[in-house]
Order: C-alpha cells, then sequence, then structure tokens
C-alpha cells in the first residue's frame, strides 16, 4: 500500500485533486452577486422642476449719466463717490472766465445796439416830419424807416445773444436732475473737459437703490419658455448661503449673437430694502419653467447607461422595438442629450435588475431637472432596482471627473 502511495503516478493524481478544489473554492470565494457589480438606485415618486439658468448683472432700475453742456476747468467739486444728493444740488462749478466775459461782452452789444435803434427812431421821426412839409423825398422817408427796423432787429439779436451767453454761464455749474446716489464720478479738480461733439459724462447718479433689475442672458433655447411674471431665483458671489428673489417684467425682443450664439436679455425686477445688492454684481438667474408633483422619476445616469457586456443582438432587437411602438410626436433615441430646458416627450432606455439580471426597460420622457427625468410611460414602478453605472467606476480614481468650475 506504502508502495502505492509513494508512486509517482499516485502523486501526480494527488497534485491535480488539489489543484483543481482549489480552483473552484477561488472561483466560488471570487464570485461577485449582481449587487456588488452594478451601481443601484430605487425607483421612486416625487415632484420636479425644471428650470433654465443663466448669469446676469445687477444694475440700478434708474441710472442718470450727469454730463456738461460746456467746456471748462473743473473748478470746485461738491461731491464724491456714494453721496446722497437732492434734486437740484450742485455737483460741481466750472471756471466761469471765459463765459462770464462772453456774457458782459453780450450785455455791451445790447447797450450798442439800442443806442443804434434810438437813433434811428429819432432819425425817422424827423424824416417824416420834413416829408410831411414836403422838404424830404418818398425815397429818404423809405430809408430812414428801414433804418429803424434795421436797428430794432439788431437789438433783438443783441438779446438773444445775452440770453445764450447767460444760459451757457448758468451751465458752469452742474446740479444733479434726480434725487439718488453717486455711483461713478469721472472727473476730478483741475481737470479739462470739452463739450465738443459728445458731452463728456461727469457723474452716474442712481436714482433708487432699494429697488434693483437683474440683465439676463438667456440663450435661445430658453427664452421660448419665458414669461412675465415669472418669479425668479438667483444668487450672488458676496452672500453665498443666501438666496434672493425677483420677477421676470420684461423680454427683450432685440437679440445678441456672439460667434453665432444668440442670446435674448431679460429683465428682472429685484426689491433691495437692506440695499445690500450693489451694482455691477454678477447674479446666477433659475426660473422655474415646468413642474410636476407625485410623478415617477429616474436619475439621468440611468439613462446614459449603457452596460458593456449586455447582448448586441438583443439590444438592437430592444432598440428595433422602441422605434416600431413609438407613439406619434415621439422621437427615440439611443442618446438622450439632458440639457434642463424644455422640450417634448422623448424615449429612452432604462436597466433594471431582476431575479440578478439586467432587464432593458422602455420609457417614455417628461421634463428634467438636470438629475432627475420624469418618466411618463414605461414598465416600471416604485420599488425597482435601477442600474445607474458599473461598481468598478466609482473605485477607479480615473473614471471620477475634475470639479467643475463656475463659469463667468
Amino acid at each position: 500500500m506504502k508502495k502505492i502511495l509513494h508512486s509517482p503516478l499516485a502523486l501526480l493524481l494527488i497534485a491535480i485533486c488539489l489543484i483543481a478544489s482549489g480552483y473552484i473554492i477561488y472561483r466560488q470565494l471570487g464570485k461577485t452577486t449582481p449587487e456588488q457589480q452594478y451601481r443601484l438606485q430605487t425607483v421612486e415618486k416625487g415632484d420636479i422642476i425644471q428650470t433654465v439658468s443663466a448669469n446676469g448683472t445687477i444694475n440700478p432700475v434708474t441710472l442718470v449719466n450727469v454730463g456738461t453742456q460746456v467746456s471748462g476747468t473743473v473748478k470746485k467739486l461738491y461731491v464724491n463717490f456714494n453721496s446722497r444728493v437732492e434734486k437740484g444740488q450742485i455737483l460741481l462749478e466750472l471756471d466761469d472766465a471765459l463765459l462770464a466775459a462772453q456774457l458782459k461782452q453780450s450785455l455791451a452789444s445790447v447797450q450798442n445796439a439800442r443806442a443804434s435803434l434810438d437813433l434811428a427812431i429819432a432819425n425817422e421821426a424827423r424824416t417824416r416830419n420834413l416829408f410831411n412839409q414836403e422838404y424830404a423825398s418818398r425815397l429818404e422817408l423809405d430809408t430812414a424807416v428801414q433804418a429803424m427796423k434795421s436797428a430794432q432787429a439788431q437789438l433783438n439779436l443783441a438779446r438773444a445773444t445775452v440770453e445764450k451767453d447767460s444760459a451757457n454761464h448758468a451751465y458752469s455749474v452742474i446740479r444733479s436732475p434726480v434725487s439718488g446716489v453717486v455711483v461713478d464720478r469721472s472727473v476730478d479738480v483741475g481737470q479739462t473737459v470739452a463739450a465738443s461733439l459728445q458731452t463728456p459724462t461727469l457723474f452716474k447718479i442712481a436714482q433708487d437703490l432699494s429697488k434693483m433689475q437683474i440683465d439676463a442672458n438667456f440663450a435661445e433655447a430658453d427664452i421660448g419658455s419665458i414669461r412675465v411674471g415669472q418669479a425668479v431665483h438667483f444668487t450672488v458671489d458676496a452672500f453665498p448661503n443666501r438666496g434672493f428673489q425677483g420677477e421676470v417684467t420684461l423680454v427683450r425682443l432685440n437679440p445678441t449673437n456672439q460667434q453665432n450664439v444668440v442670446t435674448y436679455d431679460v429683465v428682472i425686477d429685484v426689491n433691495n430694502p437692506e440695499q445690500i445688492l450693489m451694482p455691477g454684481m454678477t447674479a446666477y438667474v433659475s426660473i422655474a419653467v415646468a413642474s410636476r408633483h407625485n410623478v415617477l422619476f429616474v436619475p439621468n445616469a440611468a439613462l446614459r447607461y449603457k452596460p458593456a457586456n449586455y447582448a448586441n443582438k438583443k439590444i438592437a432587437g430592444i432598440n428595433a422595438a422602441t422605434r416600431n411602438n413609438a407613439p406619434d410626436g415621439v422621437k427615440a433615441r439611443d442618446e438622450i442629450q439632458l440639457s434642463g430646458h424644455p422640450r417634448d416627450s422623448y424615449a429612452g432606455r432604462v436597466y433594471l435588475l431582476k431575479n440578478g439580471e439586467l432587464t432593458p426597460v422602455s420609457v417614455k420622457l417628461g421634463i428634467t431637472d438636470s438629475q432627475n427625468t420624469e418618466i411618463i410611460a414605461g414598465e416600471i414602478k416604485p420599488g425597482d432596482q435601477l442600474v445607474t453605472g458599473d461598481a468598478q467606476e466609482t473605485n477607479n480614481p480615473q473614471t471620477v471627473s475634475p470639479p467643475r468650475m463656475r463659469m463667468f
């Protein structure tokens, strides 16, 4: 018996049996369950709100640019940045030496024209008296009358010049046209301003900072779902943990085209009673355009998931059936672009885990909030186990997407 056990053939058989047993045990121990192979999520019911988003700039509702109608050198400044001013309050004074001299010259011209008129009137009276006594001709009388009328016209012209020069002299004192807050000052004492072809801007005055507006640029794909009166939610970088609200008041019809990207300006009214929202701040605007309550929804990751080892023939058959059975007005797609903007119903496909196997299910899609999508129709119910990805994708650091930066 010992000879048989120690024979080379017996030892070879024993080694083969041990290797086979170890391999079987290894396969059983290393076998993973379906729950370990996939990332799963339970199908639920809930509320979905579809929104459109854009960036905008906070501006005062009324921003008045204060300029000057005359040229000169800034002599005095009475206000500065953030100064509160009343209507008619003096903002600055220009050096009025030249304007005052011009006004005096015009006044002297008025006196000269008045003296000429007095002489012309007296000459006309003498000539008329002589004409009545037949000592002067009709031509002499007509010449005297014409000289008197010309002197009267010269006096009127001189008076008009005085009014013009007086107004220009008054324009050397810049006054506020409205009550508000000075948000910008573009000049300083000693600076020369020239009002030639275009009026220079000296100050910018916001009439009321307790009421602001946001000018947001929305893409043409989203503008069709925006209406006047819709509620708006937005945030600003200055207060990242605080949300603000507004209301759409105007959708401007004038489009902006930059590099073949068409956008429209949407004006949003915002109450700012605390005056913490400042002009020029960037607002991240979100407008709710559709909502569904207590509906079935699935995560968008489940709509994008495609199993790598699923039978190609079976998938091709399901795709063909989806296209053939899609109702009118429903577009079947293998890849759904979940952009977050309003759209018609589309058909998609998800994978359920039933009895340890993947089961494809065709579904009809509704609105989306960029994370979840509404299910309008399909053989899917709450509590089903939905596959959103492979388990190894979570553990592979190369599949983890880098952090996204906010685009301005």
